[in-house]
């Protein structure tokens, strides 16, 4: 997946209305979005197929998915019918919820990132234990995409020690929870930035920020 300016913005935002806002002062700098449930919850899967539409970007669904294998099968084919390209996975339910996931995202010429480890202090409490495991899960199940913690970078750098250096790691958390985009993508291919972009008194100006900073 090639990421321009190695940076995926995440419209966790009300409305679609306010996503095509947002989108309309930045597209020229991005082609890859992340949109979660904050906007799916409030406006359905629609919106999902009109952002794909209006800009011809990348939709990464960040669903989490995390249920047995025959609701998790549904859930993505919903998703990738809507125009998604690609569906964030949890690891920790096991491999034949994860397998279903990545046999739907197949059958729709998409992909899966499996989850690893999330990036918020509560992720050390039942996630941080076991994400190494998942990691090495994906693995031995052919998976290429992988998410992990810009806010632990050591927790990253073993995470891309165990994927290798073939597969492609995308990073939440930059920006507002602490982590740093140059830091992050030494070990991760591209950063997921949302709050400090769409919160920022001038967005573009924030974007351009960030893009100057990875540059340097």
């Amino acid at each position: 997946m090639e990421v321009k300016n190695k940076i995926i913005l995440a419209l966790d935002v009300p409305t679609t209305r306010k996503a095509i806002e947002i989108m309309d002062n930045l597209s020229d700098n991005l082609n890859t979005v992340k949109i979660g449930y904050p906007l799916v919850l409030a406006e359905g899967l629609e919106s999902v197929t009109r952002i794909k539409e209006e800009y011809g970007c990348r939709v990464i669904c960040d669903f989490k998915v995390a249920d047995i294998p025959a609701t998790n099968e549904k859930i993505a084919d919903a998703t990738f019918k809507a125009g998604a390209d690609a569906l964030i996975v949890h690891g920790f339910v096991g491999e034949d919820s994860a397998a279903s996931c990545l046999e739907t995202a197949t059958k729709h010429a998409g992909e899966i990132f499996l989850l690893t480890e999330m990036s918020h202090p509560g992720a050390a409490q039942f996630l941080q234990p076991v994400s190494m495991d998942i990691a090495r899960m994906g693995v031995k199940m052919g998976i290429h995409n992988y998410v992990g913690p810009s806010t632990r970078l050591d927790r990253l750098k073993k995470i891309r020690n165990i994927i290798g250096e073939d597969s492609f790691l995308i990073s939440p958390g930059v920006g507002v929870q602490g982590g740093d985009p140059q830091d992050t993508l030494e070990f991760a291919n591209a950063i997921i930035v949302g709050r400090s972009i769409y919160l920022a008194n001038d967005p573009v100006n924030a974007l351009n920020s960030i893009i100057d900073s990875i540059e340097l």
